[in-house]
């Protein structure tokens, strides 16, 4: 009769979280490299099947149409430029399935074991016992035993109770629409954040009309009301309604009420529900292991702990950020965490989740991301600050690859008292590229002067974060 393995640790949810996690942890010389990782449907979770990968994957295929359109401009004639939708898919899909490939490469390669079932955690571990997991399977269920448990279960789009979404075939989430067979000629999207706007950018730019539908009075609610604007004013093929509230739905007919209260309605082929995802919470045990709930978020300290002694959670279940490089940061944090509980070393201070300068990006035709607080929240907090902005076009390299009148800017927002850099925000080409120098900035709390005394490559983008603290 074979001997039960107990495992070092069993990681439920096969995401950024996950697999990174379970990779640390097998790889880690001083435990026993065993780690079971538990993964219902592809790994890479929600970023890489229907998520980060292949929504940057179509808007880059969209960005080579616009930019062959455009390229009269920079002395390139390209005559008769069309798009072919079903390779694009095509295109998408083989960067998906290549991806997913390495994942489960990597993983056979760190001697991770992967299952792939759904999860169920029958018991915590408890002093000498052992925690017990089922694992069910389209042939059988399973249980394993572990010493520690990584809850990394993700999250779902939001479902907004809307009278007329419930089995409307006119209405898709954002897995979906990455799946149609041909390009809309007119689409509703209902909720103007990062997936609302991404999709807004991708369909728009293949020559749908788009239409926006926001309950705010602004795009990306979290962005700086400064650039915000600046981002929607770039989508100018889309049609934003602002301060607007859904009524119902009557197959492709959005009713809505705007900000002045007038009754309105628009036709289109599909409606994009866009209104934000949620965390996992329910059919893995949270309740049979105890693990604390609130407001639909497993909760968790700076180690990425729950109240649960050897129970970790991280990435969009604990609903801390919902963004997969900061599921990769709590990842690490956990499997960190988890080996020097395992080894009996509980001092491990220095490694822990700091949530004050995680970046954020909004992809498209034109691009935006930040980190750090913005202007507004200054305001809220009662922190006296110094700002400025520059334009992107004062970049040399910006203006040769983009034109001097492509839209862009960059702001930093400052500690008027100790000239701290508290946040770094930028709309136009490579944000996304370069936010990750000024999260830096912000970790080591760099001041003003520190900052003018850095060599940044020329020419490049991210020398205006340079040039703007000359006029601070």
């Amino acid at each position: 009769m074979q001997d039960t393995i107990i495992y070092d640790t069993i990681i439920i949810g096969g995401g950024p979280a996950g697999y990174l996690a379970a990779q640390r942890l097998a790889t880690d010389k001083s435990l026993s490299g065993k780690v079971l990782l538990i993964e219902q449907q592809n790994m890479g979770g929600t970023c890489l099947n229907a998520g980060c990968i292949p929504t940057k994957t179509l808007l880059n295929s969209a960005k080579h149409y616009v930019h062959a359109k455009e390229a009269k401009k920079f002395g390139v004639t390209a005559e008769n430029v069309t798009f072919d939708w079903a390779a694009i898919q095509n295109w998408k899909n083989e960067v998906v399935s290549k991806l997913r490939s390495g994942i489960k490469s990597q993983m056979k390669h760190s001697g991770v074991e992967v299952l792939n079932g759904k999860a169920e955690i029958l018991y915590a571990p408890s002093g000498e016992k052992h925690a017990k997991v089922k694992v069910t399977t389209n042939e059988k269920e399973t249980i394993h035993e572990a010493k520690t448990i990584l809850v990394c279960a993700g999250s779902v789009s939001v479902i907004p109770a809307i009278p007329g979404v419930k089995d409307n075939k006119s209405v898709v989430d954002s897995t979906t629409l990455l799946e149609i067979k041909n390009v809309p000629k007119k689409l509703t999207i209902i909720g103007g954040g990062v997936i609302g706007i991404e999709f807004a950018a991708l369909f728009s730019a293949l020559g749908t009309q788009v239409t926006v539908i926001e309950m705010m009075n602004e795009i990306i609610p979290f962005m700086d009301n400064e650039l915000a604007p600046v981002l929607r004013r770039a989508l100018n093929d889309v049609n934003f309604k602002l301060g607007c509230k859904v009524e119902k739905l009557e197959g492709a007919s959005t009713h809505y009420t705007t900000k002045d209260g007038k009754q309105e309605k628009i036709e289109s082929d599909l409606v994009l529900l866009a209104v934000g995802r949620k965390p996992v919470i329910e059919d893995w045990g949270a309740q049979a292991a105890g693990i604390d709930i609130n407001k639909g978020k497993v909760l968790v300290d700076d180690f990425t702990r729950t109240n649960i002694p050897g129970i970790w959670a991280a990435g969009d279940v604990t609903g801390k950020s919902l963004l997969a490089h900061c599921a990769y940061r709590m990842g690490e944090v956990a499997a960190a965490d988890i080996t020097s509980y395992l080894s009996g070393n509980t001092n491990n201070s220095q490694n822990r989740m700091r949530y004050n300068a995680i970046p954020w990006a909004v992809y498209g035709i034109t691009e935006a991301a930040g980190v750090g607080i913005t202007e507004q929240e200054a305001n809220e907090k009662g922190i006296k600050i110094l700002k400025a902005s520059l334009p992107m076009k004062m970049s040399g390299r910006f203006v040769a690859e983009n034109s001097f009148t492509s839209p862009g800017s960059v702001k930093v927002i400052t500690d008027a008292s100790n000239r701290r850099i508290l946040g770094v925000h930028a709309v136009g080409a490579y944000a996304p590229e370069f936010i990750w120098g000024a999260a830096a900035l912000i970790e080591q709390e760099f001041r003003i002067e520190d900052v003018k005394q850095l060599i940044f490559p020329h020419p490049t983008v991210s020398e205006l974060i340079r040039d703007v603290m000359w006029d601070l």
